[in-house]
């Protein structure tokens, strides 16, 4: 700890002045907003949660981790900021994002999980199968991450001009990443084509959802590395790869509960 404090303190990029620019003021005072009514939110999550701990103390547990954890996460956004985005702190940052989104639907989820009417056998080649697409992204996301804190450096050392000439400049990290979206095409194909076999309208629907954000992820990934970063879907693809990492979460949760295996009971004999 000692030496990731001195790293974070010695860094070269925190003791840069930069200029003022009204429009990056505006967007991380408006985060902080929205930082701030999503910790009011998640706490009325954990009130809300209260009586759960006569039925279920895990949907009371995992609201209250919850809580805590968005509070770290506004603690370290805080250390990103004053860093001035400084490297590895921004994956952290996401990771955590990630944590916290599949915390709240795992909560959520389970406190229904009494009005899911189980319809199929629980199959546990296709659990793992999206387990791994969902793990999958997970990974594909932070490393996207560490792409983009790689342009921001380029973006600084060529002084913001040359947008055409950033993606040369990038490292491995880059080509795994564009590497690393063609498995992912064909995994999320597989696993859609498994879940389509069972022919249950909720899931379905889940996965055609999954599949639009997929090839739009995909087409937004396309643009950047040959059309010079446009600077506009640099957020949207990030955004859009949380949004399909918890459509994924959601669909393996869902179909851990929709599966007999999940609610069946034993049976007790009573001699």
């Amino acid at each position: 700890m000692d030496k990731a404090a001195g790293e974070l303190r010695d860094h070269p990029l925190q003791h840069i002045e930069t200029d003022f620019n009204v429009t990056k003021t505006w967007i991380e005072y408006i985060n902080r907003l929205v930082g701030a009514v999503i910790g009011i939110l998640i706490f009325l999550t954990v009130l809300y949660a209260i009586p759960y701990l006569k039925t279920d103390k895990s949907v009371f547990y995992l609201s209250l981790l919850s809580f805590v954890l968005v509070g770290f996460q506004g603690w370290l956004g805080s250390i990103v900021v004053s860093t001035n985005l400084l490297p590895v702190t921004i994956t952290i940052h996401m990771a955590l994002a990630l944590v916290l989104v599949a915390l709240l639907q795992y909560a959520v989820i389970r406190s229904q999980a009494a009005f899911i009417t189980p319809r199929f056998k629980a199959s546990g080649h296709l659990f793992f199968v999206i387990g791994l697409v969902a793990a999958a992204t997970f990974v594909q996301i932070l490393i996207g991450t560490q792409v983009r804190e790689e342009v921001d450096v380029v973006a600084f050392e060529m002084n913001g001009s040359n947008r055409d000439l950033w993606v040369d400049q990038l490292g491995l990290s880059f080509y795994i990443h564009r590497s690393f979206s063609i498995l992912l095409l064909a995994m999320h194909v597989y696993m859609a084509y498994l879940i389509y076999k069972l022919k249950d309208r909720q899931l379905n629907m889940m996965v055609n959802w999954m599949m639009v954000l997929l090839v739009a992820e995909i087409a937004f990934g396309v643009i950047m590395a040959y059309f010079a970063i446009p600077a506009f879907l640099q957020p949207l693809h990030l955004t859009i790869a949380t949004l399909l990492f918890g459509v994924q979460f959601l669909i393996l949760i869902f179909y851990y509960y929709a599966s007999k295996k999940a609610v069946e009971k034993p049976v007790v004999v009573l001699n």
